[in-house]
């Protein structure tokens, strides 16, 4: 058991920095980061919450930013020979309630004030998307490198308004021109990334970003996020062996009961079946067979 207790279950931590730096397990996802930061540009990748999307963003961010003392071991370290540092705009729209479209814009502004501390504030006065296109063209014109703008949870706002169709309408007018940007500012951009829920409102807010890559159900990402049999078992071996003690099972068995519970989100037809890392962590943490996930991750806009 004191094995068990030594080895450290990232619960709610979305952070691949914190993750490495506090020693806790990880399953190597970082081959495919890599292909995936350098053989294309702007992605969209659509998963259920709780699939650990903040987490891909984040390893994106530290990849970006050249930490490569983060990636040291992983399969990265291989991959990866110069290690560039490159401006890194990251915006997370999971973090607040949007009542209003004040709080949304008041969201959006808490970033671009943040920015422009670092790569200038002469367009304050002016819209959202001003201030956006603006902060990328300094960024690159500052650090000579093209910036890379990473965003978490796009469509968090019109998911709040879908029952509000006057605010639904007024959020997607803001967003729409603000990821208008990434297609205007393309010269200046060395990757893009946008994570989110849904697809349904992807073609009114980004009707005009129509050379976004859309990998949600393309069979090369199907494991991106999730964790595959194969990992489950190389990460998880000691965990499923306590788990299993704990349960009565043999290591087979267990293996068996957490497949039958928590394996099978397919995000190709013909893919692999990912597990989902919520309940994992969860199950192994209180070594109690559970419905983690429908208890926190159930999209509340399908119920609506």
């Amino acid at each position: 058991m004191e094995m068990r207790q030594m080895r450290k279950l990232p619960i709610g931590i979305q952070t691949f920095e914190e993750i490495r730096s506090g020693n806790y397990l990880y399953v190597d996802k970082t081959d495919l980061i890599y292909h995936i930061a350098n053989i294309g540009k702007p992605y969209f990748l659509s998963r259920p919450r709780r699939f650990g999307k903040s987490l891909l963003i984040s390893t994106f961010e530290a990849y970006f930013e050249g930490r490569k003392d983060l990636f040291e071991g992983l399969a990265m370290e291989k991959l990866e020979t110069e290690w560039e540092k490159y401006p890194v705009l990251h915006l997370d729209l999971n973090a607040r309630k949007y009542e209003t479209a004040s709080d949304l814009v008041a969201m959006l502004n808490q970033y671009l004030e943040k920015w422009e501390q670092v790569y200038g504030e002469e367009r304050q006065d002016r819209s959202p998307e001003e201030r956006f296109a603006y902060v990328i063209e300094r960024a690159y014109v500052l650090t000579g490198k093209q910036a890379v703008v990473l965003i978490d949870e796009y469509d968090k706002p019109l998911l709040q308004a879908i029952l509000d169709e006057s605010l639904l309408d007024e959020y997607r007018r803001i967003l729409k021109a603000f990821y208008g940007v990434l297609k205007s500012s393309d010269r200046y951009l060395r990757f893009v990334f946008l994570t989110g829920v849904t697809k349904f409102a992807q073609f009114s807010v980004f009707s005009d970003l129509n050379q976004l890559n859309d990998i949600s159900m393309k069979p090369a990402y199907a494991t991106l996020c999730g964790i595959t049999k194969e990992e489950l078992v190389d990460t998880f071996g000691i965990e499923i062996e306590a788990l299993g003690n704990k349960n009565g099972l043999t290591f087979e068995e267990t293996v068996h009961r957490l497949s039958s519970l928590y394996d099978g989100y397919h995000f190709e037809e013909s893919a692999e079946g990912v597990f989902n890392p919520f309940s994992l962590l969860n199950v192994f943490d209180s070594c109690k067979f559970d419905n983690y996930w429908f208890q926190t991750g159930t999209p509340t806009y399908l119920v609506d």
